[in-house]
């Protein structure tokens, strides 16, 4: 009789959501179920309920998951702008690859079952890095750096087009006479248009009426 691995919980809650990840990858939300998740990785259904209590808490816990893997998948970036220009291409690329994987039809499912997320921030340190390239790189051209808003805005919409893309990029694609081979092509475009914002080439941004008291 083989004996049975005891894990803390914290490692029995990573290697679920591993498991539920895989799937999520291979067969979108409907694939992600309490009992091919069990079976990924050799334990009972009842243990993964022990760990999440419901499917539902799961997909939650899943696309907190993914997250975390995001963000340290930028920090892995970041990590190499220590030196030189930075080039956002690798940021962009990560930020797509992970809604390839099934977290954009997870976290639309999510939201039409009622749930929202209420956290924020995401990419803030990502802002703050681009932007002061953005100064460094305008003040050893004599040229005036484009405002932090101007990069947010440009991070925000390129964030809603890869988010959404595997949803719905080949019908906007479609509607303007591209066929599926032009994402690798709009891809490649937010990655001009991100390095044209940081270069302060970028549309200008009307400045925000203060508010009255």
């Amino acid at each position: 009789m083989p004996t049975r691995v005891r894990r803390n919980p914290k490692d029995a809650r990573r290697m679920i959501l591993e498991a539920a990840s895989k799937l999520l990858a291979a067969g979108g939300p409907a694939a992600v179920q309490v009992r091919a998740v069990a079976a990924e990785i050799g334990i009972t259904d009842a243990a993964v309920n022990h760990h999440f209590g419901t499917r539902d808490r799961l997909l939650e816990s899943l696309l907190r998951f993914g997250g975390t893997k995001l963000k340290a998948e930028l920090h892995a970036v970041l990590s190499m702008w220590t030196d030189g220009p930075v080039d956002p291409a690798e940021l962009v690329r990560a930020l797509s690859a992970l809604y390839a994987d099934g977290y954009a039809e997870l976290a639309l499912a999510l939201h039409q079952s009622g749930w929202r997320d209420t956290g924020g921030g995401l990419l803030d340190e990502v802002v703050d890095r681009l932007h002061a390239q953005a100064r460094q790189q305008c003040a050893a051209e004599g040229r005036t750096p484009p405002p932090r808003e101007a990069i947010q805005l440009t991070m925000a919409g390129l964030h809603q087009a890869v988010a959404m893309d595997p949803l719905f990029g080949d019908d906007f694609r479609r509607s303007v006479g591209l066929d599926t081979t032009a994402r690798d092509r709009m891809l490649d475009w937010w990655i001009e248009i991100l390095r044209t914002t940081i270069a302060g080439h970028g549309p200008r941004v009307a400045a925000v009426p203060a508010r009255r008291a």
